[in-house]
């Protein structure tokens, strides 16, 4: 059991560790590989929880998550990029350290909401929830932080990488709501996709601060 528990925190460490680098990245390649990254030790993690826990859902769910975000989904919004020549660097609503610090404080609060109101619960799936939750916190953080529409996109995935983590480690969960959420998460995106198409056509940038601009303008 050490070992179960031992390497679940590690894998959950990483998952967090590359949601909170997202924060330092102004590039979007890099917050691509790391969202990458991230969805890959999550299949993994995925296909270790069926393992200890004995469910041939969860190995079910390592494998789509790692055919729908390990590689699809890296590999559409990379085509988006290259597409769209999005190779500088992505404006942020504040100084990256204060961001940083932000999440730094998310984590914090994560960690004292979930570990006191799980007390009864046994150790893994208790720390597991912190970690989920510190990750959906991060992800909404980039979204805010980020006025590149992509760049919030990845904030969005990251957040619903956070809501799966929290579902594999509780025992129990049915494999149709992992499902559901995942084919959520693949229409949701190709509908942004679309939308982001439309955008660049209309105001030649997905620079969300200039259609901020345009609607005041327009009031």
């Amino acid at each position: 059991m050490s070992l179960t528990f031992s390497l679940a925190h590690l894998m959950g460490g990483i998952i967090l560790l590359c949601a909170f680098l997202q924060l330092s990245q102004r590039r979007l390649a890099a917050m691509i590989t790391l969202y990458q990254l991230e969805a890959l030790i999550l299949s993994v993690a995925a296909l270790w929880q069926g393992y200890a826990q004995h469910e041939m859902a969860l190995y079910l769910t390592g494998l789509i998550t790692f055919a729908l975000k390990a590689v699809l989904l890296p590999w559409g919004l990379r085509e988006i990029v290259l597409r769209f020549n999005m190779v500088r660097a992505v404006e942020t609503a504040m100084p990256m350290a204060l961001s940083m610090i932000l999440g730094l404080a998310l984590i914090g609060v994560a960690v004292l909401v979930v570990l006191p109101t799980t007390m009864r619960s046994i150790s893994l799936t208790r720390e597991d929830l912190a970690i989920a939750l510190s990750v959906v916190l991060l992800g909404l953080l980039l979204m805010i932080v980020r006025r590149n529409a992509l760049a919030q996109i990845i904030g969005f995935l990251s957040m619903e990488n956070g809501l799966v983590l929290a579902a594999v480690g509780m025992p129990g969960m049915p494999f149709v709501a992992e499902f559901s959420v995942a084919l959520l998460v693949l229409l949701a995106f190709l509908v942004v996709g679309v939308f982001l198409l439309r955008i660049r056509e209309h105001f030649d940038t997905l620079d969300l601060s200039g259609l901020e601009e345009i609607e005041r303008r327009g009031r």
